[in-house]
């Protein structure tokens, strides 16, 4: 003879083990971050350029930081699904005044991203 306590508890204890089982199904999108730049238009920045020709070229910098106003970072990540970054970018450009004076190419990102 079966326990009627067990039969009342069992509704509740076969929901809990199908919402254990489903919560790693659950999708997770892919996620890009910060600015896509294209290969050919980072080739084109220079030394000397303008700050107006090199939001031109690759648009406004992802990272507005007021201690670093003569610094424009552009950062770009993307995460597909659970895993790490597969594609990251770091570019910093430094300006004295409106012109550039120093590009930093391909910075490393945390890896953990």
């Amino acid at each position: 003879m079966s326990n009627p306590n067990m039969i009342k508890r069992l509704p509740v204890f076969l929901l809990l083990v199908t919402i254990f089982l489903l919560s790693g199904c659950v999708y997770q999108a892919s996620l890009s971050q910060g600015n896509l730049l294209d290969q050919e238009d980072i080739d084109q920045i220079d030394v000397g350029m303008t700050r107006g020709q090199i939001r031109f070229l690759l648009g406004t910098a992802m990272v507005d930081d007021p201690f670093h106003e003569n610094r424009w970072d552009y950062i770009y990540y993307l995460r597909i699904g659970r895993q790490d970054a597969v594609f990251k970018r770091w570019i910093s450009i430094y300006f004295d005044g409106d012109k550039v004076t120093e590009i930093i190419k391909d910075q490393e990102l945390n890896e953990d991203l």
